[in-house]
């Protein structure tokens, strides 16, 4: 009996320390089927997804946003609760600690040792006296020191990473719009230096979803952290590069084609990796975003702004064969996310730099757009 209770304290321990190491300080993707981290956040979020559907939109973003916080505290929770009860398990066998009375009293004494034991405390109430508890206190001492290190540097990488992936999705507001398009991007930046600004653009956006891949393989906990502004998030901004990178290399004249399939490589990269890391299988049913028509005003936008996408069959054919290539794994992160995805035509209504808590900057009183606006 000691020895099956001795067994599954150290498995306990080695599972949650393991744990750990890989979801914080291994730096790559974990393949393994199962996982504790991964048990807990599908679980979860499965739980809590479905009690915030129902509710109204403002309020349902606005609690979906406090999951991803949370959700790292309750885990830390979860693996500081399965070291105590691991650690409480081997103090449990040593009658020195808990004597030899009643095996609930024991437990509960066994727990309470493990628990000051590992955070520290140092009461004295309760003190090992033989050479195999000692070691055991000494061990559960130099964990409990250990993780307390390992939860300072964890939560300074994951809001540093967090950061740089909001600061790049805030620029892109004044570029294509809130929610942003793809045809407003290419609207906008239509014009003399049209060209040069695109290739700019979509550079920064290679080097953007190559960070995004990296960070959110490596801490898969970003993926569930929203963004701080409304009509914006990262799935939203990804889906909109992939568009804009899939009309260039469909047939646009006059823009950065090789540019534009470096950044599509880099980011259907990223979604697809994505899908995998969450355990979402692609959706082929009912995603298609762009039909036929919504194809041919989108030409017509373009062409008032100076852009024109080729017509023809071919194109037609190469458009869909592109967007058929991501447009699945978007759909299936959307789902489970709850993060809408943008439409390839932008449906009016201001960005959000034009609007404040104070009311709309674009008033219904206002007789003329500003330059800025006009620019836009």
């Amino acid at each position: 009996m000691n020895l099956s209770l001795a067994l599954l304290g150290i498995l306990i321990v080695v599972v949650v320390l393991w744990e750990a190491f890989e979801t914080i300080i291994l730096p790559r993707q974990v393949t393994r089927r199962w996982r504790l981290t991964r048990l807990f956040y599908r679980s979860t979020w499965l739980l809590y997804s479905k009690l915030v559907r129902p509710l109204p939109k403002k309020t349902r973003e606005r609690l979906l946003s406090f999951y991803g916080p949370l959700s790292l505290i309750l885990l830390l929770s979860v693996w500081a609760l399965g070291l105590v009860f691991g650690f409480a398990l081997l103090h449990y066998i040593d009658g020195s600690i808990t004597g030899t009375g009643d095996p609930l009293e024991r437990l509960g004494l066994a727990l309470y040792f493990s628990g000051s034991t590992q955070f520290t405390l140092g009461l004295g109430d309760i003190a090992p006296h033989t050479p195999l508890s000692r070691m055991v206190t000494v061990a559960q001492s130099f964990v409990g020191l250990g993780f307390l290190a390992i939860v300072v540097g964890y939560f300074p990488v994951l809001y540093q990473a967090f950061s740089r992936r909001e600061a790049q999705i805030t620029l892109l507001d004044a570029r294509s719009g809130s929610p942003p398009s793809a045809t407003e991007l290419l609207r906008r930046v239509a014009g003399v230096h049209g060209h040069d600004e695109l290739h700019e653009l979509l550079k920064d956006w290679e080097r953007w979803s190559a960070e995004l891949l990296e960070s959110h393989l490596s801490y898969p906990a970003l993926c569930f952290f929203r963004s701080q502004h409304d009509h914006e998030s990262w799935l939203a901004a990804l889906a909109t590069i992939l568009d804009t990178s899939a009309l260039v290399l469909a047939g646009i004249d006059d823009t950065c084609e090789h540019q534009a399939q470096m950044t599509f490589a880099i980011a259907r990269h990223a979604v697809v990796d994505l899908s995998q890391v969450l355990n979402q299988a692609p959706i082929f049913e009912g995603c298609k975003r762009l039909s036929s028509d919504d194809l041919q005003r989108l030409r017509s936008v373009l062409a008032e702004a100076g852009v024109q996408l080729h017509t023809g069959a071919d194109v037609d054919s190469r458009v869909a064969e592109l967007t058929g290539m991501y447009e699945p794994y978007l759909h299936a992160l959307s789902k489970l996310l709850l993060m809408p995805l943008p439409q390839w035509i932008r449906q009016g209504g201001p960005d959000n730099w034009q609007t404040s808590a104070w009311g709309r900057i674009t008033g219904a009183g206002k007789e003329k757009p500003s330059k800025i606006e006009q620019h836009l």
